[in-house]
């Protein structure tokens, strides 16, 4: 085969090849919109009530939660006041050698604030995000509960939304912004770090 004829055979893998790339290019920029775009919308001022309130589990050291996870707690408390929902679900396991779970880390928190005991529930299941939302899930199928405010940071809405979803739940996003990053750079680490765990959900399923 000529030089020619080797150049005109290899044109088909250029072709594919920048498609390839074209196609992921386009991917990657609209998810980053989608994720830029959810984060800055709190579905709670259009939903007036749901069945419960998830907050998303986040660090807890020796029961007592990180400021991230003390800040969606917070905003939960603040939802169950409005009226918003009469439970609130706290997610959450623990790590090997902890004394407490995130989720029962959080359930303390909120009974100290003045939560009555009864309106909060401790869902200590799942090492990921995608397992304690099964487990959300399931416990409020099994009680005839399908609609909820999901409570994490921001950039998180648009995955864990569609996770949600995905698992049969009526699910609406209100995040706080007092637990997210301060800075401009984890912030934008935070939206690109949700583009690409939002893609491999999509392509992967977990």
């Amino acid at each position: 085969m000529g030089a020619a004829a080797r150049a005109i055979a290899r044109r088909p893998v250029v072709s594919l090849g920048l498609a390839l790339v074209l196609g992921c290019s386009t991917a990657f920029v609209a998810t980053a919109a989608a994720v830029w775009r959810a984060a800055h919308r709190d579905e709670a001022s259009v939903v007036e009530r749901v069945d419960a309130i998830v907050v998303l589990g986040a660090a807890q050291y020796q029961g007592e939660p990180s400021p991230v996870f003390a800040g969606r707690l917070e905003h939960a408390a603040l939802l169950y006041r409005q009226g918003r929902a009469d439970l609130v679900l706290v997610l959450g396991a623990g790590r090997p050698g902890d004394v407490s779970t995130e989720a029962e880390a959080g359930r303390g928190f909120l009974l100290e604030r003045g939560i009555p005991p009864e309106a909060v529930v401790a869902l200590p299941v799942g090492s990921t995000t995608l397992e304690s939302l099964r487990a959300a899930a399931d416990w409020m199928r099994a009680r005839g509960l399908s609609s909820a405010f999901l409570v994490s940071d921001p950039w998180h809405n648009l995955r864990v939304r569609r996770m949600a979803r995905d698992l049969g739940l009526d699910a609406y996003v209100s995040a706080t912004w007092r637990s997210a990053a301060r800075s401009q750079r984890t912030r934008l680490e935070g939206y690109l770090r949700e583009t690409l765990a939002y893609l491999y959900y999509r392509v992967f399923g977990r």
